[in-house]
């Protein structure tokens, strides 16, 4: 047993939010107790004592939606035409052109700098959504050995697309069906299974219907991009559907507990039917940015009755930073700084919660007795009190990943004071940059 204390402690647990002088007793994987650090001491004499030394300890981040691939991406000179000058060109040339250079390396270590980093930022839990259509068969695993090694909990699924042609189609949905049921067998709750699906313009109704037929016989929900950029809906049109949402309805993907990504042009009629069907759209708003697509409008999707998560699609892995742009934008892009706030902290602190209880089973985000210990703790020094009510705003305006002084995944130490203890970080750093540049040659 440990007992962390002298620190103050958000506990993201409506019945005490803020422990002033808090503590948390870990014992193997859980949190057994938490409260004031004199009285947790005197209650546990013989149990080893963390000083924390006034620091801020709270529950992991969880990130709802992740492309480790992208990772290779970061200072590649695109040279010849691009930049792209619209959504449709990044992707035909450069992410589709990028998921079919990656190799098995690739893979590997795009995946291990992005644990690592995820690690060092604070992000406990990450529903990644992959695609390598130059390595398809047994991609998944690849990651999966990455994530083992991590230590993080991992939600994988591949990106099922006809975009690269009917064989390789075929074989995005094999490899979703085969890591399901290799993640089913192994049982290990720390790697979980999604389907992945590209966005409906890549994907021709045939290919829908198979993966819905997965989902039902598998009883796996979907990981899906919706309406991220135009083309969905105006694809959705052209094959005689009233919009993309009505496509996805008529062929069964709105599948309970699943996962819709962006929604940026969807209608409030589209808002609603996701949510009659209990499925969650995810808000990306680093990545809409970057790409132009816009921004949905937080207050009139939440109106609807959505649940929505927040992630960073790749953009980070550093949960603080999408926060904090998530706010601004919801204030800037509609002219009113009374938007953003509170909706945000429902995002990342209450819906992101949820979905990552929906899959893995288990109450994570949470400090609570009897609940897996993921935790981490920040060297932040408040210049005014934190408290029940403005906790968050201290998260918002002050927090964020290279204040992460330690993270801990079901009570092991993965990072602490700022040193990695799961993997070597320089080792795996150099060795990133050295496959980075092989595969930069390749592309």
């Amino acid at each position: 047993m440990k007992l962390l204390g002298n620190a103050t402690v958000i506990t993201l647990n409506s019945k005490d939010p803020v422990i002033k002088d808090g503590a948390v007793l870990i014992e193997d994987d859980q949190i057994i107790d938490y409260g004031i650090t004199k009285q947790l001491k005197q209650r546990y004499q013989k149990t080893e004592f963390v000083d924390l030394k006034q620091k801020i300890m709270m529950p992991g981040m969880i990130n709802t939606h992740m492309h480790f691939y992208s990772t290779f991406a970061r200072g590649m000179d695109l040279k010849s035409d691009l930049p792209p000058k619209n959504f449709e060109e990044i992707l035909e040339k450069l992410w589709w052109r990028l998921d079919q250079t990656l190799n098995s390396e690739d893979i590997y270590y795009s995946a291990l700098y992005a644990l690592v980093e995820s690690i060092r930022s604070g992000t406990t839990t990450i529903f990644d959504h992959h695609a390598s259509f130059g390595q398809i068969d047994n991609s998944l695993d690849i990651i999966a050995e990455a994530a083992v090694k991590s230590k993080l909990r991992v939600n994988l699924g591949f990106e099922v697309s006809d975009r690269h042609g009917n064989e390789k189609s075929k074989k995005s949905l094999l490899e979703n069906e085969r890591f399901i049921d290799r993640t089913r067998s192994s049982n290990t709750g720390f790697i979980t299974p999604s389907i992945g699906l590209h966005a409906a313009f890549t994907i021709k109704d045939s290919t829908m219907k198979k993966a819905v037929k997965l989902a039902e016989q598998t009883n796996t929900p979907f990981h899906f991009h919706a309406a991220e950029g135009a083309i969905d809906q105006i694809d959705s049109k052209k094959r005689g559907y009233k919009s993309l949402v009505d496509r996805l309805n008529k062929m069964g993907v709105l599948k309970k507990d699943s996962l819709a990504v962006h929604g940026v042009h969807l209608s409030q009629t589209e808002y609603k039917l996701l949510a009659e069907n209990n499925l969650y759209l995810i808000h990306n708003p680093q990545s809409n940015m970057g790409n132009a697509v816009g921004a949905i409008n937080l207050k009139d999707a939440l109106k609807s009755g959505l649940n929505i998560g927040l992630g960073t699609d790749g953009y980070t892995t550093d949960m603080f930073e999408s926060l904090k742009v998530a706010d601004l934008l919801q204030k800037h892009n509609n002219k009113d700084p009374r938007l953003g706030g509170e909706d945000i902290r429902r995002l990342i602190f209450e819906t992101n919660r949820e979905i990552a209880e929906r899959f893995f089973n288990k109450k994570l985000g949470i400090i609570k007795k009897g609940v897996p210990a993921d935790i981490i703790v920040l060297d932040y020094k408040p210049p005014t009190p934190i408290t029940a009510d403005n906790y968050f705003y201290h998260i918002l305006f002050g927090f964020n990943g290279s204040l992460v002084d330690t993270t801990i995944v079901n009570g092991k130490f993965l990072m602490e004071n700022r040193e990695v203890k799961v993997l070597n970080y320089e080792k795996t750093v150099q060795r990133c940059k050295k496959q980075a540049d092989e595969f930069w040659k390749r592309f």
